[in-house]
């Protein structure tokens, strides 16, 4: 008669204070959690979802006729974008995030209505939205950026801090051109060519500024800078669940067929 016997082996992984694993293994030093700026709390953007406000002509929001953004787009894609603007004039434009789980990506992660918040931690930086749910991930443990690159929605972010501010590139991004992502819904998108490089530092204690330089060979003919304001919202603020899995919608108009906002009081708001 035999006796099998199975030994079971438990490996531990001591990670010391100040020590990350970069890409490959290799440990690499990394800012400590006593050196990070608090970010904590849960955070609103301020000024509506134009996304590049800076640029805006005429008055109102995205959905507004006569609304739209000028970013230093080509002759191509700036014909794209007035195709868009049309489609947006009629209510027909197609916004992707309407389909229930489907993230927003970079650069519109930073631009959503619902509150935020920001984990920071040593080898990492987390952005989540209410709105969603979207994470993206900056990895600020050394690492550089994958070699075997693929586009998603929010790319691949790399990052470090000079002093208090966050500074990270972000590539491999999903192309807009066929709808797969958006900035706003006036219709703004980038080429599977664009790329970011952001800078992310609290101006003062209720203030997070978050500044893109985003560049596109296919879409832009120069770099394009966007600014964008958060302000923290008071202690106790939670963020909650976005059930849109659930498929609530928005009612239709019987006569139009448009769909309505409501406002507060359950009344449309246009």
């Amino acid at each position: 008669m035999r006796t099998s016997i199975i030994i079971t082996l438990s490996l531990v992984f001591l990670v010391t204070p100040g020590m990350g694993l970069a890409q490959g293994g290799q440990p690499t030093s990394i800012l400590p959690f006593e050196k990070l700026p608090d970010w904590s709390g849960v955070w609103q953007m301020q000024g509506g979802t134009v996304f590049d406000r800076a640029t805006q002509t005429g008055q109102g929001g995205v959905l507004t006729v006569g609304v739209r953004e000028h970013p230093p787009y080509n002759a191509e894609w700036e014909a794209i974008y007035q195709k868009n603007l049309s489609l947006r004039d009629k209510d027909l434009f197609p916004d992707v995030i309407t389909n229930c789980g489907v993230p927003v990506g970079f650069p519109r992660v930073f631009n959503v209505p619902d509150p935020y918040e920001f984990v920071v931690r040593p080898e990492q930086v987390w952005i989540l939205t209410e709105n969603g749910p979207n994470v993206m991930r900056i990895y600020t443990d050394g690492r550089k950026h994958l070699e075997d690159q693929w586009e998603t929605y929010t790319g691949d972010s790399v990052g470090h801090w000079e002093d208090d501010t966050l500074v990270f590139t972000t590539v491999a991004l999903k192309g807009s051109r066929d709808g797969d992502s958006i900035l706003d819904r006036t219709g703004l998108v980038l080429s599977d060519k664009a790329h970011g490089t952001t800078r992310i530092r609290k101006t003062n204690a209720t203030n997070i500024q978050v500044q893109m330089t985003i560049e596109d060979p296919k879409a832009l003919t120069k770099p394009w800078v966007v600014t964008k304001e958060f302000r923290k919202m008071p202690p106790g603020t939670r963020i909650y669940d976005y059930g849109c899995a659930e498929n609530n919608r928005n009612p239709v108009d019987e006569k139009t067929g448009k769909t309505l906002i409501l406002g507060p009081g359950g009344k449309p708001l246009n």
